[in-house]
């Protein structure tokens, strides 16, 4: 397995839309930290840009690897080597270079302005390690979509409507399940629905450790009485990483029966 995802590592390395990704985030962290020297705010800004595109790229990225790579991973299972190790080392390829851009996009231009000299540096810190866990989230619910459709056009359409269900449409319906049953105790039903979404579960991070959970509204303070304690965060973690696992499992379990 590690043989095929160095491979898919290199592969993507010298990929030009890698770079694109990687000068991105650069740019943008240069620009924001230009024009606003305040750390804090220029993180903010970050997290609204990296809860949209780090999961839309994480998607796009899993699944036009696997289907642009078929005639290679055909020659591949030709060989001895087994179908799981090859399915698993491409996906963590594909997560592990999107990573490393989103890492050094990110961390270069706030590593030159002093950022490890600064108190915010456990919230940008916070800020990366989420951006890495939707990297592989999104990246392995793609994997999986594209191991379960032949046809190209139905794996990018489905991937592509998964992203724009858990960024967009998920936060309406959950909005308006609070309204229309706010007289109900909605505590418990807020906090499920919250850590059943990668992205939201991130976002509540993020905010509650920048101290503007105002900006949660309606269950902003149960977010807050949960989250901001350890045994809240240790949780959200945990979660981030079952997030992780439980699609990964699916690329072994499907990959190791399927029959290409």
């Amino acid at each position: 397995m590690f043989k095929i995802l160095k491979y898919s590592f290199y592969d993507l390395a010298r990929s030009r839309w890698s770079y694109i990704y990687f000068l991105f985030y650069l740019l943008l962290s240069f620009v924001l930290l230009f024009l606003n020297n305040d750390l804090s705010k220029a993180i903010i800004t970050l997290m609204n840009v990296v809860l949209i595109l780090v999961p839309l790229i994480g998607t796009i990225f899993g699944v036009m690897y696997y289907y642009n790579s078929q005639e290679f991973t055909t020659l591949l299972m030709a060989q001895p080597i087994k179908r799981q190790s090859i399915f698993l080392g491409q996906y963590f390829g594909v997560a592990c270079s999107l990573s490393i851009s989103l890492f050094f996009g990110l961390g270069i231009p706030f590593a030159m302005y002093g950022l490890f000299q600064s108190a915010v540096v456990l919230n940008f810190i916070i800020l990366l390690v989420t951006g890495v866990f939707l990297t592989f989230i999104f990246t392995a619910l793609a994997y999986n979509i594209a191991l379960s459709n032949l046809n190209k056009i139905k794996g990018f359409g489905y991937a592509i409507l998964l992203w724009l269900f858990l960024a967009v449409i998920y936060d309406g319906l959950f909005l308006i399940a609070l309204v229309m049953f706010q007289e109900y105790p909605l505590d418990n039903f807020s906090l499920i629905g919250m850590l059943l979404n990668p992205i939201d579960l991130a976002r509540t991070l993020i905010i509650l450790k920048l101290d503007i959970s105002a900006l949660l509204g309606y269950t902003g303070a149960v977010f807050k009485s949960f989250f901001d304690t350890n045994k809240g965060f240790i949780i959200s973690f945990l979660m981030l990483i079952i997030w992780v696992l439980l699609p990964v499992l699916r690329i072994y379990l499907v990959s190791k029966k399927k029959d290409f």
